[in-house]
């Protein structure tokens, strides 16, 4: 474990890093202490320090929810970040690839909270009873790290290596799709690439979400009404290229795009 001023010190090399799209060294090679815990406290105090610049959290992710990344990792339950308001991004205008480092694009269910969530006692019934909808959408992720050299620790610390998020138009009534039964489809350029099941984020994306509110609780974090929570990737992660445009549909709820300039 490290001490604080270690954890502020790689704080502010992953948002420098972060600022000047410049990836560092691996975190888990030059601080071999780091663990867990450490991670998470250095994620907040980057998340902290942006709240403190105006930023506002409008929900969280969940990663490493599929039993394959989870055993690539070598653990045995996912990992969480935040997202900001300004890490959404619209279906109307392309992103700038050069505001990143190693931009992928991750299919995955969202979930529109319209209610509060309860924290460590929080179970899938609760989640359900909590979603006002849910939604397509494709999370942009990033990593600080160098050539996504990542381990357990360097993910964490980089906010679950989150960068963005774009919604659909579309919402679906939790009772009105089996959320363990979407299909997905994502295309590149009009190239079918990949494809998958909601069921493959821990077996039912409910499980991912419902984890998420216990184990942030143990940081002093609430899941919200109106907050928005990815729980995991239908589909392995994909590189985004200047030029690139998405596509992912959604049997039974739809489609989201998302286009890289």
């Amino acid at each position: 474990m490290l001490d604080s001023s270690v954890r502020a010190e790689i704080a502010e090399r992953l948002a420098q890093a972060e600022l000047d799209r410049a990836p560092i060294r691996p975190l888990t090679d030059s601080y071999p202490g780091i663990d867990v815990v450490d991670a998470y406290e250095i994620q907040l105090i980057n998340i902290r320090r942006r709240l403190a610049d105006g930023a506002r959290v409008v929900g969280h992710k969940v990663g490493l929810s599929s039993k394959a990344m989870q055993q690539m990792m070598g653990v045995d339950e996912p990992d969480y970040g935040h997202l900001l308001a300004d890490m959404e991004v619209t279906e109307d205008e392309p992103v700038d690839t050069s505001r990143y480092c190693y931009p992928r694009v991750e299919v995955e269910v969202g979930f529109v909270l319209g209610a509060d969530l309860p924290g460590a006692e929080c179970t899938e019934a609760d989640v359900l009873a909590a979603t006002e909808s849910f939604a397509p959408s494709i999370e942009l992720i990033d990593s600080r790290i160098v050539d996504w050299k990542i381990k357990l620790a360097d993910t964490i610390s980089d906010n679950a290596s989150s960068a963005g998020f774009v919604l659909g138009k579309q919402r679906v009534a939790t009772d009105a799709i089996d959320i363990k039964a979407i299909d997905a489809v994502l295309t590149r350029n009009g190239e079918r690439i990949a494809e998958g099941r909601s069921d493959a984020v821990l077996g039912d994306p409910v499980i991912a979400v419902a984890w998420l509110a216990r184990k942030v609780a143990g940081f002093g974090v609430r899941l919200k009404a109106g907050d928005i929570v990815l729980p995991g990737s239908c589909t392995r992660a994909i590189d985004a290229r200047p030029g690139d445009s998405f596509h992912a549909e959604f049997s039974g709820l739809g489609s989201v795009s998302l286009q890289f300039k």
